[in-house]
């Protein structure tokens, strides 16, 4: 083949191929359908969004049910930052001498009437020299503890203000599971932040609270709402605006949210929060029996249903024995309300007070039958105590401990003994002046605390941590 021959193929072979794409290409531009290019595509969204006129977008309603925008409105104006602080503080140890640094815990508080009381929780402001609420508007004040329940994990506190935004109760009896419900508080600092969730379920305990008497109560409203570090006493409500909960743990492995979060009733809280403004402590009305959910029962006896609380043993000089209660009888129900475990039950008893009466549905023997209880305190006792500020035991006289006094020594709360007369006290070696901040390794802040504790220890002999008059720790055991 010639050299020319060789060009002229080339060219040819060129031409040919070049022709084919072309060919190919005028097929592609060629349909208009065609969305195999980013500019066409472009251009057919660009027609479509033309085309489409304002009155092709139909009005959009949101059902009543899922409309939270009134509950979101009434609920952030009434739900309050709090700042706990703690200064820093020394001990002494055996030979060395230890000093914490001042720190602070933040969480949340719902404003409950328009003078300025507000509901949180304990562990939000335990312990703490000094407790900061802000408002939604950024307005400040220092708040004062009215009282607190480590049981029910809840406290009361008080601004001086008036005319403040608050919420109104709920019935948490009432909430149904998958009902909607928005929890607001402060998360991560972030205010009035507001989450929905439904109603998980209802008297959940996840063992959270410990009370070395066995008298914590937990029932909690579990919900998928989103809660974390900050919004601990803040406010669970319904689609209506009112408080039916108020958010005080949640599920978790890592400290933060991962699921599930859980919520005091407002039926307890409600409780709880008169018992404190009227009393300063919380009234508990007890059964007085060691009790078990039925259903876990079953697992070790044959009992006749398995909804229901199975009763264990019946406390001396208690509620239930003067009702004639016994070992066996399985409770379902409580003033005509059905309880399916434990958690219901104590509930349902703890929103009574010493000396009410209530109605105890138990099933024994098969039969079902209905016995009216007279609840008694921890000691038998039916009648609810005052405020205690001073009180007189076993010949010693004891009073609460100024704040003042309390920051001075490092110290959050105690009982001192003002005077001692004969009696187990001064047999025990302890001096005037003494301050019990410890009985068994349970905290004594107040008088109240003091007189519980020693109505469960009698006839043991409990060690007694405190500081003496001349500012040394010092430890006494004895027998109650």
């Amino acid at each position: 083949m010639s050299r020319k021959a060789f060009y002229i193929g080339i060219f040819l072979a060129a031409l040919a191929g070049g022709m084919v794409a072309l060919g190919i290409f005028s097929l592609i531009v060629g349909n208009p359908n065609s969305q195999s290019s980013y500019n066409s595509i472009s251009e057919h969204q660009k027609v479509a969004l033309t085309n489409l006129e304002i009155k092709d977008i139909p009005d959009v309603v949101v059902p009543d049910g899922l409309n939270f925008v009134n509950a979101a409105s009434k609920a952030t104006i009434a739900v309050v930052h709090i700042k706990s602080k703690y200064d820093g503080a020394s001990s002494v140890n055996g030979f060395f001498r230890y000093r914490t640094f001042p720190s602070a815990a933040k969480g949340s508080g719902v404003i409950i009437s328009d003078d300025g009381y507000i509901v949180t929780n304990n562990h939000v402001i335990d312990g703490a020299n000094s407790v900061e609420v802000t408002l939604h508007d950024n307005r400040r004040y220092e708040a004062t503890v009215i009282g607190t329940d480590p049981t029910t994990d809840l406290a009361l506190i008080k601004i001086d203000e008036t005319g403040l935004n608050f919420l109104l109760y709920g019935d948490s009896d009432d909430l149904q599971i998958g009902e909607w419900v928005l929890a607001v508080g402060n998360p991560f600092e972030l205010n009035s932040t507001v989450t929905a969730g439904i109603v998980s379920a209802k008297a959940r305990n996840i063992n959270i609270l410990a009370d070395e008497n066995r008298l914590e109560i937990e029932s909690f409203i579990q919900t998928d709402a989103v809660v974390n570090p900050g919004n601990s006493g803040g406010a669970l409500v319904d689609l209506a605006g009112n408080l039916v909960g108020v958010n005080t743990a949640i599920a978790t492995q890592t400290g933060t949210y991962s699921g599930y979060s859980f919520a005091v009733p407002v039926t307890l809280v409600k409780k709880v929060m008169d018992d404190l403004l009227e009393f300063g402590i919380v009234q508990r009305g007890l059964l007085g029996v060691m009790i078990r959910d039925a259903a876990l029962q079953s697992q070790i006896e044959d009992v006749d249903v398995l909804n229901g609380v199975y009763i264990i043993t019946v406390n001396k000089n208690s509620a239930a024995e003067e009702a004639k209660l016994k070992s066996g009888d399985i409770i379902v129900g409580i003033n005509g309300r059905k309880v399916k475990n434990t958690s219901e039950l104590q509930e349902m008893v703890a929103r009574n007070r010493p000396g009410d009466e209530v109605e105890v549905t138990y099933i024994r023997d098969g039969v079902e039958r209905t016995v009216t209880a007279t609840l008694r305190k921890f000691n038998g006792a039916a009648e609810v105590v005052d405020r205690p500020e001073v009180a007189i035991m076993e010949g010693a006289t004891f009073e609460n401990i100024p704040e003042s006094e309390s920051r001075k020594l490092g110290i959050y709360g105690g009982v001192k003994i003002t005077d001692i007369q004969s009696g187990k006290w001064k047999e025990a070696g302890i001096k005037e002046g003494f301050i019990i901040t410890e009985i068994d390794k349970t905290r004594v802040r107040n008088v109240n605390e003091l007189r519980i504790i020693l109505e469960s220890k009698v006839g043991e002999r409990i060690n007694i941590l405190g500081i003496s008059a001349d500012r040394k720790r010092t430890y006494y055991s004895m027998k109650w």
